[in-house]
């Protein structure tokens, strides 16, 4: 298709699928299945009824064209011979791999007279369901579990301390009353050329490698972007990434250590007095308090914990200060530490009192007048208020309590399955997450404990471990190449858009969605009175006043945005001016936190185990481990199967540097074990310069789809699994956080003892 004929065809209005070149051209977003974190425009070429490629859409102005390998790799996914194709029935004991074809209608009717026998005997409350990152289906497996009577939404079902977005959310929600992004212009259609925009002077990526993580609709290539047109960075991570060697200053903090390097920052941009005093005296409460505390981390001190130079601590400290307008980006790696709730209050601090918040270029509050995932959640929800206080983990960690948190908690429903108390947990539904061999420290806990179940359904693209440990009943989910679907975003900008189907669904394979509204249906009509998923989706969309199809002719509709929201009064429910939160202001010293019996202000506190919390430890186990860095191929445990993915990343890794290596006899590529007290794991070594020589980084997600499914081997899952070395029982004091980034380790080649 030639440009001319291309670009024709993007300016043609409410046109969303065209003839071209012999093939046809879908206009769609990318969205979960396989798992997405962002919602990036694609154009999807069929022919013959066949993807055969796809392509970024530059009409979008989300991603402007660009994608990530995984959504080049789409065909495969959906070609693949052994997705998922027809419902399935366990025949065998679980874990023995043999299954029966069944019909969806059996299938359904299976699970709703388990799921209806054991709210009748036990409440509904005893049916958990379970959910990975979710993305745009998240709205509707909430909506299953409230429908059916159930307060039991599992994240990730589970992941312990929900270190993954949650905490930024709650902690943010607490103390500013919202949610606060980098601002990179990517809440305007015209993104870059926005007369309002700003381009920042710096941005700080905190423990976050954009490029590779995209994290919750953060686009890497927005932060190139903006170091185009003059953004200086700065970047604070253990490994020295791409974006590491561009930065004016590039601190290679401790893993764990983050809140202390915050806290000296402020320090030295309070005592000096850098900061905004006018936005300071009128829009925050607890400076006062806020600046006694920092007194405690004077940048010697902070120097010798965090393993950085105090004069890079300064430089960029004051460089941050001077900036304006600056922004700060973090993400996960903050979220896995065990006290992450005051590190996300701390590194709130330095963009409030530098007074970088919600101006042009800033850390700004999200849009939120697009209210259509609530609106189809709690359309029909019997969940009342007595039944919502079954919530698992309710009582438990008073912050969790709080309105703006509202899954069950995660470490709280592994000993909720192994004691019953306070009530028994007996079944579970699990829709795309992989959960034990992924999500959660103390897999084998994990493993044991959805043992125990009466009984599983899981919903999923490929046969993965979980599904084969645990189902009963498994169902196949389809592509977003194979579904229509209301495109909803990630943390960092708010549109709506849709999802567009371009083929059909390869053997019996539904939607998400449609599998939600089906079962739906049966389990509780009134819930459910759609005929159809476009009838749900119209009604999802009815706050907007558009209708599926009406939305559809549109592509998508950003929401309208300004800044300094607050003196317009459009953060609080009264309209008055000020923040939603207790005080009217940003809470340097939260009252929300006082109240639930923590620490107001933030705080540094050593991991559990480190070699400055427990150097008894660190003398058997003298590595720093930390886990989690994305890589450009996965999507957590999704795509090993994947022959263009799998080729980019053949096995899992260890990164360590050559000095250490040297010492322990490990050449770049030799097959090590990762080992701390509580397990260990084998992945290959690769040597690099650019981590600590204290420190070493291993990969999470890893099974092999090519090695034998049923137990003992369950697809490798034992195998490289680097939360084997992680234990229960270390979730933060607030129920939020969780040592994934900061075990001490050691390591050894595989062929030692």
């Amino acid at each position: 298709m030639k440009k001319t004929e291309k670009e024709k065809a993007f300016k043609q209005e409410e046109t969303w699928t065209w003839e071209a070149d012999n093939h046809r051209i879908v206009r769609s977003i990318a969205r979960t299945g396989p798992g997405c974190h962002d919602g990036c425009g694609v154009l999807l070429y069929v022919k013959d009824g066949k993807l055969e490629k796809v392509e970024g859409d530059p009409d979008f102005p989300f991603n402007q064209g660009r994608l990530c390998p995984r959504c080049l790799a789409l065909p495969q996914v959906v070609y693949h011979p052994d997705r998922l194709k027809y419902p399935l029935k366990r025949v065998g004991r679980r874990g023995e791999g043999k299954w029966e074809r069944i019909t969806w209608e059996e299938a359904y009717e299976a699970i709703v007279q388990q799921f209806n026998e054991i709210k009748k005997k036990h409440g509904p409350e005893s049916v958990i369901f379970c959910h990975g990152t979710a993305r745009d289906i998240g709205t509707y497996i909430s909506k299953l579990a409230y429908s059916f009577g159930s307060p039991n939404r599992v994240c990730f079902g589970p992941l312990q301390g929900h270190a993954c977005f949650a905490p930024r959310r709650t902690t943010l929600a607490a103390t500013t009353g919202g949610m606060e992004v980098p601002d990179c212009a990517q809440f305007f259609a015209d993104r870059y050329e926005n007369r309002h925009w700003k381009v920042p002077e710096c941005i700080v990526l905190w423990g976050n490698n954009p490029l590779l993580s995209n994290p919750d609709g953060f686009l890497g290539h927005w932060l190139i972007e903006c170091m185009k047109r003059g953004t200086e960075i700065i970047v604070v991570d253990p490994r020295k990434t791409w974006l590491a060697t561009r930065a004016k200053t590039w601190m290679q903090i401790r893993p764990g250590t983050d809140a202390a390097l915050a806290l000296g920052m402020l320090n030295v941009i309070i005592n000096e007095r850098l900061y905004d005093e006018e936005f300071v005296r009128k829009w925050t409460h607890g400076f006062d308090e806020l600046k006694k505390r920092v007194q405690e981390y004077g940048v010697e001190k902070v120097s010798d914990i965090a393993w950085i130079p105090k004069d890079k601590i300064v430089e960029a400290a004051r460089r941050y200060a001077a900036s304006k307008p600056a922004a700060i980006q973090f993400g996960v790696s903050i979220e896995q530490t065990k006290e992450c709730v005051p590190t996300i209050h701390a590194i709130m601090a330095l963009w409030t009192v530098t007074g970088n918040l919600d101006v042009p270029g800033g850390n700004v509050f999200r849009s939120s007048s697009f209210e259509y995932e609530t609106t189809l959640r709690e359309e029909f929800n019997p969940v009342t208020q007595e039944q919502k206080q079954k919530k698992i983990g309710t009582g438990i960690y008073p912050l969790l309590d709080q309105p703006y948190y509202i899954h069950a908690v995660g470490s709280a429903v592994i000993d909720q399955i192994w004691t019953g108390r306070p009530y028994a947990i007996k079944a579970a539904w699990i829709q795309g997450t992989n959960s034990f061999v992924c999500g959660s420290g103390d897999p084998k806990r994990v493993y044991e404990s959805f043992k125990k179940l009466d009984f599983v359904a899981v919903v999923d693209l490929f046969m993965t471990p979980t599904a084969t440990a645990f189902a009963d009943i498994v169902l196949p989910a389809a592509t977003y190449a194979e579904r229509d679907g209301v495109a909803t975003t990630g943390g960092n900008v708010s549109y709506i858009g849709i999802t567009n189907q371009a083929i059909e669904p390869v053997g019996e394979c539904k939607s998400d969605m449609e599998i939600n509204l089906e079962l739906g249906k049966r389990l509780n009509p009134e819930a459910w009175p759609w005929q159809n998923v476009r009838e749900m989706f119209s009604s999802m969309l009815r706050p907007t006043g558009m209708t599926f199809e009406e939305l559809r002719t549109r592509g998508f509709v950003y929401d309208a945005f300004g800044y300094k929201k607050y003196e317009k009064g459009l953060l609080r429910p009264d309209g008055a001016p000020g923040f939603n939160t207790p005080t009217g202001k940003i809470e340097l010293y939260s009252t929300v936190f006082e109240k639930c019996g923590l620490d107001p202000l933030p705080y540094f506190e050593e991991p559990p185990e480190s070699p400055a919390s427990t150097p008894e430890i660190a003398r058997d186990y003298p590595l720093v481990l930390t886990t989690g860095a994305r890589t450009p191929g996965f999507f957590h445990s999704e795509h090993r199967q994947i022959s263009l993915l799998r080729q980019m990343n053949p096995d899992p890794v260890t990164e360590i540097h050559p000095e250490t290596a040297e010492k322990l006899g490990i050449k770049d590529g030799d097959w090590i074990y990762i080992e701390s007290k509580y397990g260990k794991c084998q992945q290959r070594a690769r040597l690099t310069t650019g981590i600590h020589p204290g420190v070493v980084n291993s990969q999470h997600g890893w099974w092999f789809p090519e090695k034998p499914e049923p137990e003992p081997d369950l697809s490798g899952a034992w195998l490289s699994n680097i939360n084997l070395l992680l234990p229960s029982g270390w979730v933060g004091r607030s129920g939020l956080g969780y040592p994934f980034k900061s075990q001490m380790c050691r390591v050894y080649k595989k062929d030692e003892v």
